[in-house]
Formats: structure tokens, sequence, C-alpha cells
């Protein structure tokens, strides 16, 4: 089958102080993080200091392409507004920074076109749903409130397009230069037995119920949001079922799946949620936590260091129908016959297994697109999104990744402890991971030496 394989997340945020353009995913995509609510504003917000509208003109050029002031402006003014570390920066070390990273980003952009990297339409729709659903608002809403920070529908969706093109020119770029030798993965065991290896965040898996709370609501709508989710908290604490419990009440979109958010790195998890459940016992349940979408009620599902003897992870078993890529077939048109096979099979007159095996065009088509089970971090992000999303026998809407379009299904979900051969496979991940971060910075560094970059001064008065 096509490999779907353990990527860079699409939302590696670099820190302001990393290398400038390292970082996957644009500040506004907070949310492809697929670990919560992202900052996104209920309401628009105010500067953080009076500004004023800056005269236009070239900052840099990047291989004779220009960087305005206005694109360093806005990228300042959104850092600014979310960020406060950027509010304690200079802000003339704010812009350097900022210009550096756009400079970066450019001419990896570049070198995508160079190679013939391309996203189309329903990529960049899937991405600003994505947003949208990880925000836990409407594509509506998405797009009302990004209008609210200033920026039109037309530049975000740019931005999501110049982001995914980015991660898939680093995929391509990256990805097959990248080992880990089971030497590797033998030290790491070793070192972790020794204790030495405590840089390396715990795994935990969480399970949210969300009670959202209305944009612009009152402070009485406040207290009553708060009530509910206390009251739902102290239910899942006498013992109800907690996937029920999200069913039935959560207002989030993952309630179907059981609110479950998956097994992975405590550092890809809102800070909030992991401070949240940091003393809570396997099981146990915490909040409700406050977030700028509403309140949260948590239950700790599963805690182990990656590669442990007692890991215990979350099991997804799924399939999939998978169609290529291919010059002859438009995205639209493969969107279209999986959409297509989807009504046959939920009304009966076809079969997945064997609408798998006679179109599915990787190597699962032989046993009806099955996957087996598959442990979280087994797939790139968007595709392991939908499948954390659906509940057993649920069948997603055609899926658009790197490799092609995908029906999914999940056919079942489990806890279950790693056997050897797959704890060793879990801290391979880990190390792969570790591997193309550092690997990532030092190509995007190489990118940067090899453009021509040309500083312009700003126009004297």
């Amino acid at each position: 089958m096509t490999p779907i394989r353990s990527l860079i997340t699409l939302a590696c945020l670099a820190t302001l102080t990393a290398t400038a353009g390292a970082q996957g995913i644009t500040d506004i995509m907070r949310g492809n993080q697929r670990l919560g609510p992202a900052p996104l504003p209920s309401e628009p917000r105010p500067a953080t200091a009076p500004t004023r509208r800056s005269a236009e003109y070239i900052v840099a050029l990047v291989n004779s392409e220009p960087v305005t002031n206005t694109e360093v402006q806005s990228r300042m003014q959104r850092l600014l507004r979310e960020s406060p570390e950027a509010q304690r920066m200079p802000r003339p070390e704010l812009a350097r920074i900022v210009l550096e990273r756009i400079i970066n980003e450019r001419a990896q952009l570049q070198l995508g076109k160079e190679n013939g990297v391309k996203v189309d339409e329903l990529a960049v729709d899937q991405a600003e749903q994505t947003v949208a659903r990880q925000n836990q608002i409407s594509v509506t809403e998405l797009r009302r409130r990004v209008a609210a920070e200033g920026m039109s529908q037309e530049q975000f969706r740019r931005d999501l397009r110049d982001q995914l093109t980015l991660t898939r020119l680093r995929d391509r770029e990256i990805e097959a230069k990248v080992k880990v030798t089971d030497a590797d993965v033998d030290q790491f065991i070793k070192e972790q037995r020794a204790g030495a290896n405590a840089a390396f965040a715990a795994n935990i898996s969480i399970a949210q119920l969300v009670v959202l709370v209305p944009e612009g609501a009152s402070d009485d709508e406040v207290a009553k949001a708060q009530q509910r989710a206390q009251a739902l908290a102290q239910r899942a604490r006498a013992g109800e079922d907690f996937p029920t419990l999200v069913r039935q009440n959560s207002d989030a979109p993952d309630r179907s799946g059981g609110g479950l958010m998956g097994m992975r790195s405590a550092d890809r998890y809102p800070g909030i949620f992991v401070e949240a459940t940091q003393s809570t016992p396997i099981g146990g349940i915490a909040g409700p936590v406050r977030s700028s979408v509403g309140f949260h009620v948590l239950k700790l599902m599963a805690k182990s260091q990656p590669g442990a003897s007692d890991a215990v992870v979350t099991q997804t078993e799924v399939r999939h129908i998978l169609l290529l890529n291919d010059p002859k077939r438009s995205t639209a048109e493969a969107v279209a016959q999986l959409a297509e096979f989807k009504r046959r099979i939920q009304s009966g007159t076809a079969d997945f297994a064997g609408l798998a095996r006679d179109n599915s065009q990787d190597g699962s088509a032989k046993q009806g697109g099955d996957l087996g089970w598959s442990r979280p971090g087994m797939f790139v992000p968007e595709f392991e999104e939908v499948v954390n999303r659906l509940a057993p026998g649920e069948i997603s809407d055609p899926v658009v990744t790197r490799f092609g379009v995908h029906l999914i299904q999940v056919q079942g979900r489990r806890e279950a402890k790693l056997s050897q051969a797959e704890q060793r496979e879990a801290v391979r991940a880990v190390l792969r991971e570790k591997k193309v971060e550092q690997a990532t910075e030092t190509w995007a560094q190489e990118v940067r030496a090899r453009a021509y970059v040309e500083y312009r001064e700003p126009p004297q008065s």
C-alpha cells in the first residue's frame, strides 16, 4: 500500500526564536494540531497598542520576489494579538524575526513551485473545515472571525494553501532522508531504563466533553454553561459511562467518538489539558477547564512513556479505499467516485470490502482495504484526524491527503498493551519525529542559504 506513516504534524509551530521558516503551519492554523480548540477570537479583539496604517514599500527581495512592509506588519499584528512572548519583545526585534520567517517561507514556496508541488482547492477546503471543526465552530463562523481579525477570506485561504504546500514539500525533501536504526532504538530503551529520557514527554490519552460558551455570552450565560459542565463532571465522577455521557451531552464535533483525542505525547496536547490532568489518576476526571471556546470535562484514559513495557494505547481498526493522485482523474472526480461508493455502501447495494478489493489503489486492496489495528502516529495527520473522530462503524466523507483521496471506515477501537515489537515501533516513531524536526531545521537553513535575498531600506520621508 501507499505508506501512511508518522510524519511531522501539519501544525508544528516553531517558537519565535526558533529558526525562521522551520515551522509547519501559519499561526492562524494552530487548530490543525488536532489537540483541541485553537485560540481563535470569540469576538474582535483590540490591538495591543494603537496602530496606524503603514506606508507600502518593499523591505526585501527573495529571488527577485518582493516582500512588502504590509506583509511584515500584518504578520506582526497577528502575533501581537496571540502571543504574550511577542508582546514582550522589542518591536524592531520582532519585525526582524517576522521578516526572516517570511523570507524563509517565500524561498521554500518558490522551491515547491519549481518542484511541481501543488495543492488543489479541495485540499484547501478540507484544511479550512479542519480548522473550524477543531475550534468547534462552523466554517461560516470561522470566516466571520477571520474577517474580524482583519484578514480577507482570499488571504486566509492563500495562507492555508501555502502552508499545505510547505508541508508537502518538506515531506518530499526530508522524509526519505531520515533513518532510525535498530541501534538508535536500543540506545533509547537503554537510556529510558536508566531514567535518562526525561526530555521525552510522556504519552497521554485524554477524552473530552465540551460545553460551548456562545459568542458574546453574558455573565449569566457563562455561569449557566459552567454549571452545566460542573454537573456533567459530577456525573462522570459518579461513574457514568464517559463515552455515552459525551455522545449525549458534548457540544463538540468529536462527540460521536466519545470525545477521545487519542494517545500522543503530552507536549502535543493543549497546556491547560496537561496541567489539569497532571495529578489525575488514570480513569480520573478533571475539570471543568475553561478555554476560549467554553468548558472542558476531561478524562485521563491512559499514560505511559514511549516504548515502556507497560504502555497502553488506544488502538483503532481501520480500513479504507484509496484513489491515488492521477493525471487522468482529477481530485474532484475521485471525490465524486468515493462519495458514490459511500452512498452505495450505506444503501446496502455494495460492500465496503468488495469495493476496496476492486478499486483501492494500494496494497491493502487484497485485504478489502483493511489496515489492521493502528496506534496513534501511524497515519499522516490529515488521515489520523478523521480516524480519531469517527465512531466504530462510521464511514467518512472522501478525505484528501498527500497520497490521494480516501474513503475511511473505523471498524473498532480498544485500549491495549503494546507487544514488544510494537513498543520498539513506538520508540522508532518518537525518534523519527525528533530527527525529522532536526532535519527540517537544517533543510530550511540550506534553502535560505541558496536563495538570493536583498534587503531594502525604508524610503526616506
